[in-house]
């Protein structure tokens, strides 16, 4: 069957060439991270379910999580976590198929245990209370997976998505910043540098600045001048990294700009388990990163929030990921591109092989001809979407990350 598909020559400014760019990354121990990673994470645990006991994914979208922020007292030398957290995780799942009961809600709460577990430091049966709000799934969406023709599923939603390839220098240099100190070598360095990461980069022209912001463990930190020579200890080695491996003009790096000398510990990033979720900050699915680690502020964004959704019929979280899968192939395959969009909409029942609409918008690099290229990524784009059933594979098995 033909696809509608549709290729474009955009008549822009690639963004390297822009003067203004803004990027942000929020780390491991960020709030919102959490709530992505760990929804993400029960997801493929309850596919893998599935496949086990029925031969097959059901219904689930786990896409609707809070992690509301506990109590704790940070003080020099160790504190104490007052109040838990508390992880609700929400929406819908198949509890039951042809008399098999899954046990979903303790396979939420065991796959969340285990990430913090293996992510934190966070204990958690002392630290993290846990309420599992998910129910049946809604007659008719629950009815399209028993409509499968052949080995595709049909679309659970009429939805838009844009991915885009390929990743700008501050998109690059963001992302691997982040990656960076939450490291385990990073970590192992630093003890005392908590897993609550948030990236800012900044490009004016050709000079980058980043801002970071870095929870400190307050178990490693014995009094307010501890903590500023721990602070500018991590400073240089997170300003070396960057200038060795970053290409711009000018690179400023700044950490921790709230710190004021004389305040005590109010004047301190400090926190019991490395991440502001103990006391300061709440978290929820859908307000963290984009699907390939990043919030571009320059690139068109899809609304939708891919973590914790279904692999195998919900575009929210197929389109989303194939649409930055797709830019990279043809970025990698037309080297006369510069810069490609990819936009994927679907009709709700249809089979998730044939969108609505798929677009590729690119902008060419100098000297190169659109008409030479068309039908070469065409093909890419066809062939991408001939074999989406091997992608929503790997989206099960947790082999494509999401946050």
């Amino acid at each position: 069957m033909a696809r509608n598909i549709l290729v474009d020559c955009l008549k822009q400014t690639p963004l390297e060439q822009q003067k203004l760019e803004i990027v942000e990354r929020k780390g491991l121990g960020h709030p919102d991270y959490i709530c992505d990673a760990i929804m993400d994470r029960i997801s493929v645990r309850l596919s893998q379910e599935y496949l086990k006991n029925v031969g097959a994914i059901m219904h689930h979208n786990v896409d609707k999580s809070l992690l509301a922020a506990g109590e704790a007292e940070p003080m020099f030398g160790g504190g104490v976590v007052k109040k838990p957290m508390l992880l609700v995780v929400g929406d819908r799942a198949t509890f039951e198929i042809d008399n098999v009961t899954i046990p979903v809600k303790e396979i939420a709460v065991q796959t969340a245990k285990k990430w913090f577990k293996e992510k934190l430091r966070v204990d958690p049966e002392k630290h993290v209370k846990y309420q599992v709000e998910l129910k049946p799934g809604h007659p008719e969406l629950v009815d399209i997976f028993g409509r499968k023709e052949g080995k595709l599923l049909g679309a659970n939603d009429t939805s838009a998505a844009v991915g885009y390839a390929p990743m700008s220098r501050t998109e690059k240099t963001v992302l691997g910043t982040e990656e960076y100190v939450n490291s385990p070598e990073f970590k192992k360095k630093f003890p005392a540098s908590g897993e609550d990461v948030k990236v800012m980069g900044l490009r004016k022209n050709n000079d980058l600045r980043l801002t970071i912001s870095m929870a400190f463990v307050d178990k490693y930190v014995r009094s307010e001048g501890d903590y500023f020579r721990k602070k500018a200890e991590i400073f240089e080695d997170i300003n070396s990294f960057v200038k060795e491996h970053a290409d711009f003009g000018g690179i400023t790096v700044r950490l921790n700009t709230l710190d004021v000398k004389g305040r005590g510990i109010k004047g301190v990033y400090l926190t019991v388990l490395g991440t502001s979720a103990e006391s300061g900050d709440s978290g929820q699915v859908g307000r963290g990163n984009r699907v390939n680690g990043i919030i571009p502020l320059n690139r068109p964004l899809c609304s939708e929030a891919a973590a914790g959704k279904n692999p195998v019929s919900h575009v929210g979280k197929i389109y989303n990921s194939l649409s930055h899968h797709i830019a990279d192939r043809v970025c990698k395959r037309v080297s006369e591109v510069e810069e490609v969009y990819i936009w994927l909409l679907s009709q709700i029942g249809q089979s998730i092989d044939q969108p609505a609409i798929a677009a590729a918008q690119v902008v060419m690099k100098s000297n190169n001809s659109f008409a030479g290229v068309k039908r070469e990524i065409e093909e890419v784009v066809n062939s991408e979407l001939e074999h989406i059933d091997e992608f929503c594979n790997d989206l099960a098995q947790g082999k494509i990350q999401i946050c």
